[in-house]
């Protein structure tokens, strides 16, 4: 017999007035976010911030603040950062990436995306896109992201060891 769960209120994961930033810029975009990142010197110092390892040390030297480096993105520091948001520990990501360049490691770059998406993990993979998340008013308040279910998903088999068990 299949029952079915009642209609569940989503989860959901505060996200405190500090932030914890997840920054990446291809070698063709890094110069543009520097610029980004240098005009909102003040707002991103009060954040935490991490970065693929050339961004983050390009970071450190244009804001002045500590930014923790993971490894380049083409050597893991994509996966390192997906990590992160699989574990709810990124609260959102400045990605400047390259759609004319081809990539070595696309497959991470989408991967990283993905995940995003897959937790709704705000992502911003432009210039205008970034303006808009940096100085929205949630930036220094509490924001509460619904966090998805993935009860079926991680279930999905159940019926079916408890069918050969048996």
């Amino acid at each position: 017999m299949t029952t079915t769960n009642p209609v569940t209120t989503p989860a959901k994961k505060a996200i405190l007035p500090r932030k914890r930033i997840a920054l990446v810029a291809h070698d063709n975009k890094k110069k543009d976010l520097m610029e980004w990142a240098r005009f909102n010197k003040g707002s991103l110092s009060a954040h935490d911030l991490c970065a693929t390892g050339t961004t983050g040390t390009l970071l450190e030297r244009v804001l002045g603040v500590d930014v923790q480096k993971f490894k380049s993105g083409p050597l893991g520091g994509d996966q390192q950062i997906g990590a992160l948001i699989a574990e709810g520990l990124v609260d959102f990501i400045i990605f400047f990436w390259d759609p004319l360049e081809p990539q070595p490691h696309d497959p991470d770059v989408k991967a990283l995306l993905r995940l995003a998406v897959v937790w709704n993990v705000p992502v911003a993979c432009n210039r205008a896109t970034a303006d808009f998340l940096i100085s929205s008013p949630l930036m220094s308040s509490e924001y509460e992201r619904a966090l998805p279910d993935f009860e079926s998903h991680i279930n999905r088999y159940e019926a079916e060891t408890n069918m050969t068990t048996d």
